[in-house]
């Protein structure tokens, strides 16, 4: 299969010379490459994303890969089940993978629905195989959809109806995913097949031939992270695409709680002189995470580089937009977790259309934001500024 995926790809990839300057090292990294002719929409928040997806699985005609790392059975978890299963029903091949721990709230009662349907459905199970002490720890953190090998989704958003606005707590919530087509979404297919074949060891027909896109030609390529490759590969493509950066680095980052390399490509990019600027949730989910943050926000003070607090709901989005070349949208947060014990991936787009709207889209997310600035954070009172430091002990598994 893989043999077959790499021959099909080859007259859709686009020479180094071609891409950004980040791109050898990326292709380096990855061994896949940049794809030309292809489309791609962005995709604001809970409605327009699911939409879009549902819309897409209404229309498959051979089959759907739906993996995402949580599901809810709440308003949104049956729009989805009733969805994947009229597509089962009528003779679609249905394939959903979901994480344990992500969708440990999940009752049986949905999955069994779903498989007397005809819907294949199956666990990541994490702890599988041997040698590897750290599998316990390991969460499939991704969301990807696929239909057809025509169309892909992938973003950060789960099945649950918080992501959608549905919860008063963290309502309005704030994120985004991008809808592909074209030649790129055949290297997200095979970023689903590899966790398929992990969770089930079993690999259906699925179609391989790339298609391009009408009437576009948006070069796109799919980067997946995981604990299981030989490299810290999340992790060394955030350090060389902040490296990159010779005018802007925006990035949005719910959990920011980066590594050591990360917050020196951070220090380095303010230091030449890039307009960095990032922006976090108001709104915790996690008292920790939240917490441990503040502490790397300290260590960056007196750098000029800005950081937002996003203040009317939880900003829970996962995208970077580098100088005018490029752009990402996808599932890794920016911390210790992503960056080596989570299964993730993200989008690599590079077009100046695209790129334009998610300048819009940080603008839009910066007016409602506030400044953090780090020399409050010396006022605030002794137990506030120990329970940070409590909560950054804790950073490499947060």
């Amino acid at each position: 299969v893989y043999t077959e995926f790499y021959q099909n790809m080859q007259p859709w990839a686009v020479a180094a010379g071609d891409g950004p300057s980040v791109y050898k090292s990326i292709q380096q990294l990855t061994r896949l490459n940049l794809t030309h002719s292809n489309k791609a929409e962005l995709l604001i928040n809970g409605d327009a994303t699911f939409d879009s997806i549902l819309d897409g699985v209404a229309k498959a005609q051979d089959y759907v890969l739906f993996q995402f790392y949580m599901f809810h059975d709440d308003n949104l978890g049956r729009q989805v089940q009733q969805a994947l299963i009229e597509r089962a029903e009528a003779g679609v091949r249905v394939y959903m993978l979901y994480d344990e721990i992500g969708s440990g709230g999940l009752p049986k009662s949905y999955l069994d629905k779903l498989r007397a349907a005809g819907v294949h459905v199956s666990s990541f199970k994490p702890t599988q195989g041997s040698g590897n002490r750290f599998q316990l720890n390991f969460r499939n953190h991704r969301k990807m959809v696929v239909v057809d090998g025509k169309t892909g989704w992938v973003g950060g958003l789960n099945v649950g109806d918080e992501y959608m606005g549905r919860d008063p707590k963290f309502s309005p919530w704030r994120d985004t995913a991008v809808k592909l087509e074209g030649p790129v979404v055949i290297q997200l297919q095979a970023t689903i097949l590899a966790d398929w074949y992990w969770a089930t060891r079993q690999i259906p027909e699925l179609n391989w031939q790339p298609e391009a896109a009408d009437g576009d030609y948006v070069k796109a390529m799919i980067v997946p992270f995981a604990p299981s490759q030989r490299h810290e590969t999340a992790s060394l493509f955030f350090v060389t695409a902040l490296n990159s950066a010779q005018e802007r680095i925006w990035l949005s980052a719910p959990y920011f709680v980066p590594d050591e390399a990360v917050m020196k490509a951070l220090e380095l990019a303010a230091l030449r002189g890039v307009d960095v600027r990032i922006i976090t949730t108001g709104t915790p989910d996690s008292w920790p995470v939240y917490l441990a943050a503040f502490s790397y926000i300290d260590n960056l003070r007196d750098m000029g580089i800005r950081i937002y607090s996003y203040e009317p709901g939880f900003l829970h989005e996962k995208v970077m937009l580098i100088d005018h070349d490029y752009s990402t949208v996808g599932t890794p947060n920016f911390d210790n977790r992503s960056f080596r014990l989570n299964f993730e991936v993200t989008s690599l787009i590079v077009d100046k259309a695209f790129n334009k709207e998610m300048e819009a889209m940080f603008e839009a997310d910066f007016a409602h934001a506030v400044p953090i600035n780090a020399d409050d954070l010396e006022k605030k009172p002794f137990w506030w500024r120990l329970a940070v430091n409590i909560s950054r002990l804790a950073a490499p598994v947060l």
